[in-house]
């Protein structure tokens, strides 16, 4: 029976025995480091998806450009007007030998839900065509557009 009491009572202020556990520091600690991690960590992973998504309109601006040059030495044309990504999947009336579709599926939209902007002839591109994304702001004429032109 002593042995039980030795067991039970206490040592230098803490119970000996087979009470295990971690203090309020000890985890109040651990929540500090976890916290500073986070807040190192997190900020760089959203900066990578951002650039995911522009590496994403740049891939998906250089497809169109694949199509559109198929297309052009098929009919002798880009397709000309706002509307021209359309022509890239429904034959135009003037276009003799069309062998499309020259996308395999319907027209995306941007990584930041936006329609991508064509226009024939070009402003930018004034043999060609001007192809761009608003980029993450959806504002036209910004620094973060993404074309298929040298943006200043």
């Amino acid at each position: 029976m002593s042995e039980k009491i030795k067991k039970v009572g206490k040592k230098g202020g803490r119970y000996q025995g087979s009470q295990k556990g971690f203090t309020l520091i000890e985890m109040l600690l651990v929540l500090v480091i976890l916290g500073t991690l986070a807040a190192i960590v997190i900020p760089k992973f959203a900066g990578r998806s951002e650039q995911a998504r522009i590496t994403a309109a740049e891939t998906q601006i250089s497809n169109f450009e694949t199509s559109l040059d198929a297309f052009e030495v098929d009919n002798g044309y880009y397709p000309e007007g706002d509307e021209g990504l359309i022509e890239l999947l429904e034959q135009p009336e003037n276009a003799k030998n069309w062998k499309g579709p020259y996308l395999k599926h319907s027209i995306p939209l941007d990584p930041w839900g936006n329609a991508y902007i064509y226009e024939c002839p070009g402003s930018n591109n004034e043999n060609g065509y001007d192809l761009m994304s608003m980029g993450p702001d959806g504002q036209k004429g910004t620094e973060d557009d993404i074309a298929n032109w040298e943006i200043n």
